[in-house]
């Protein structure tokens, strides 16, 4: 009986101690794996700095007017004409005269244009006036008409075959789209197109770009199979016209618009004249046909 309550006694202290001995290891294992991640989380944030906002690039430069801190700020979506628009703008003499600096943003989303045009902080914005009259820009910010490119045909563009305006074609391709915020913007011609065939986003593949020529590239590559875009002089370097089935109807084109919550009459001729010189210098056809608006000599 002795021997027994003896074994009992054992076994509890071996157990005892063995929930001693266990605890003591998690303890030690909880405590390592602190620390590691501790020595891991530090080493990390001192190797990674903070992400910076993707929200366009930009271009500024400083116009010598000591003492006058405005910014004009112009808002675009084609790198070429950021950088003319830049060269000639900091070398104006109204511009010399009434801000400190020259502020080009190259809007690359949405986002970008919607941030720009529908809070009110751009001067000078080549848009289509649907994004315009969307936001209310031009009523709430004073946004005006200062020139204006023509409408253009719309088509759909192939790499190595003409597209058919058929649904068996039409089924399953990836089809490249300009992307605007408004419904009533550059891809409702095309979309148009596609819903009257009796496709839609769940049986085609629609993806957005922010510029026709990011619709060209990706059309290249190879990631997509077809575009919707107008067609230059330029293109038959890299497409076939063969290749390129027009559509029924016209999209609106870019157009120019200067904030003018003032009557800044001399700030609105420089600026045609800017646009102007913009237009007659850029090398693709369609940018040089420009309108400019009633107002200056």
């Amino acid at each position: 009986m002795k021997s027994h309550y003896k074994s009992l006694i054992h076994s509890v202290v071996f157990l005892t101690n063995f929930r001693i001995v266990a605890s003591g290891k998690w303890i030690i294992f909880i405590l390592a794996a602190v620390s590691c991640g501790s020595i891991n989380y530090f080493l990390n944030s001192a190797s990674y700095g903070d992400i910076a906002p993707q929200t366009g690039h930009y271009i500024t430069c400083k116009t010598g007017l000591e003492g006058n801190n405005d910014v004009f700020s112009v808002y675009v979506t084609d790198g070429r004409i950021a950088e003319m628009a830049s060269m000639r703008l900091c070398d104006d003499k109204i511009i010399k005269r009434q801000y400190g600096e020259v502020k080009v943003t190259i809007g690359q989303s949405d986002y970008d244009t919607f941030r720009y045009i529908n809070h009110g902080v751009v001067n000078l914005a080549l848009v289509k006036s649907n994004v315009v009259d969307a936001f209310g820009a031009d009523q709430i910010y004073g946004l005006t008409k200062l020139a204006s490119h023509p409408d253009y045909s719309a088509f759909f563009i192939a790499l190595r075959e003409r597209p058919q305006l058929s649904k068996e074609y039409l089924l399953g391709k990836s089809i490249g789209l300009l992307d605007y915020p408004s419904s009533r913007s550059g891809h409702i011609v095309p979309k148009t197109v596609i819903q009257n065939i009796g496709l839609s986003d769940s049986n085609v593949n629609i993806v957005y770009y922010s510029s026709h020529q990011e619709l060209r590239r990706a059309l290249l590559a190879g990631e997509i199979d077809i575009i919707s875009s107008y067609w230059a002089e330029e293109d038959s370097e890299n497409f076939s016209r063969n290749y390129a089935t027009p559509l029924q109807e016209d999209v609106s084109g870019m157009q120019w618009y200067l904030k003018m919550l003032t009557q800044n009459t001399d700030l609105f001729c420089a600026m045609q004249t800017v646009v102007n010189e913009i237009a007659m210098s850029h090398p693709r056809p369609y940018y040089k046909t420009i309108t400019l608006e009633e107002g200056c000599n």
